[in-house]
């Protein structure tokens, strides 16, 4: 076991029994002259020194946030002319039965019988073909369905698209599964922490994917988007106090590592971003977009949440440490929690790495049956980019950890110890 994590004991009950022998007087004007106490209790509001030290470390990142939020949004009407014109409808499959499709020849079609549930053909039964092929789902009787209308006729087939299945249900109550159990764990904690999650989502639907399609710069909207976040959600979660400000500070400046690093290597490797996804949203808003820039957005929100849980995690460290020594001065104080994030952040590393390689499970297994060798297969674009994103977000990551248990260090040592 390392020195630090057996020597805060012994000091701390010196301290108790030294205080135990002295005089009353002489304790009072101890405890007086050198501020330090061993309680546990709430943390005390922070001194009018280290609020000004975070102020002015913070002001400039919630100055940027707020004015680039107020710069790209996106005030006036979105795009005009945006999508295919294809309106979703709903329906019940009632039959289903296979055979030829009507140009002749040997491919096989699915011919689903569909009662509208909505639109224009409600409570109608419409007939529609599906080809049979690998990549189309498979219907049957009973399935609640979505449907693409094209603007015909609606009681034709011919004007519908069989898409997909209705999620809405199991989804909804899966959501409700969820704000169940973070409530029951979390309780008064676990309401605010559902609250900060959804006006994280109100950020994200409501500026975020707005201002991208409105042409803004994705890369600006995501920084600003995820400052704004960062500011109400650990404000919101973890309250007003010199714990949660470090902790806001050392997110913002992994963040903005992460979106210099990202744009740098992202130009370096000649990333367009253009996968199949990017590809279909492009042809769908008939409009340019900075595709490579929406890269280094879903970069720098990417690596949102796992920023949050590591900063938070180093200034609790630092401060809990802190209470009990207080004797710690800045550099064991910065050591001690250094030592306890080399292990938070190995780990978090490794989850980033698992999350994305979840994501590009398909192109991974799509390039492994290809025959292609590894060096192209790496350096292919739907690859690099993961990769680059994966690296960057790791990085990113690792920065955090000593620059968030420094400043953590610096304003720790600078507040009052708890009172016992």
């Amino acid at each position: 076991m390392d020195d630090w994590e057996t020597q805060p004991i012994p000091r701390v009950r010196e301290a108790r029994h030294a205080k135990a022998e002295e005089p009353r007087g002489q304790g009072q004007k101890h405890r007086h002259g050198h501020g330090h106490s061993h309680g546990h209790g709430p943390v005390e509001p922070a001194s009018r020194p280290v609020r000004r030290l975070l102020g002015l470390l913070l002001a400039p990142f919630a100055l940027a946030a707020a004015v680039g939020m107020v710069l790209l949004f996106p005030f006036g009407d979105g795009p005009t002319g945006v999508g295919n014109n294809q309106q979703p409808v709903l329906g019940t499959v009632t039959a289903a039965e296979s055979g030829p499709c009507a140009g002749g020849g040997e491919d096989l079609c699915l011919t689903v019988t569909v009662v509208m549930s909505d639109g224009r053909a409600a409570g109608s039964d419409i007939r529609t073909a599906v080809p049979l092929e690998p990549s189309t789902p498979r219907f049957s009787v009973g399935d609640d369905v979505v449907l693409s209308y094209s603007g015909g006729d609606p009681l034709s087939g011919q004007s519908y698209q069989l898409v997909d299945f209705q999620r809405g249900t199991p989804l909804a109550l899966l959501a409700a599964l969820f704000a169940v159990a973070v409530l029951i764990l979390g309780r008064w904690q676990g309401l605010k922490a559902l609250a900060a999650l959804g006006l994280s989502f109100a950020v994200l639907l409501l500026f975020v994917l707005p201002a991208i399609i409105g042409g803004e710069n994705p890369l600006l909207v995501a920084i600003a988007g995820a400052g704004v976040i960062m500011f109400v959600v650990l404000y919101l979660t973890h309250g007003l106090s010199a714990r949660t400000s470090t902790a806001v500070l050392g997110t913002m400046v992994s963040l903005a590592l992460i979106g210099l690093l990202s744009a740098l290597f992202a130009a370096a490797a000649q990333l367009t971003g253009l996968d199949e996804d990017t590809a279909t949203l492009v042809g769908t808003l008939g409009q340019g977009i900075d595709t490579r820039g929406l890269l280094l957005a879903g970069i720098v929100i990417g690596a949102l949440g796992v920023l949050d849980d590591v900063t938070v995690t180093q200034t609790s460290a630092v401060w809990e440490l802190r209470a009990a020594n207080p004797a710690l001065g800045w550099r064991e104080l910065y050591a001690a929690a250094l030592r306890i994030g080399r292990d938070h952040v190995s780990s978090a590393v490794n989850t980033l790495v698992m999350a994305y390689a979840g994501a590009a499970l398909p192109v991974l297994l799509y390039s492994s049956i290809s025959g292609v060798g590894l060096g192209a297969i790496l350096g292919s674009q739907s690859i690099a980019q993961e990769i680059v994103r994966t690296l960057v977000g790791s990085i990113g990551l690792v920065a955090a950890v000593p620059i968030t248990t420094a400043v953590a260090a610096l304003v720790a040592v600078r507040e009052p110890a708890r009172v016992s």
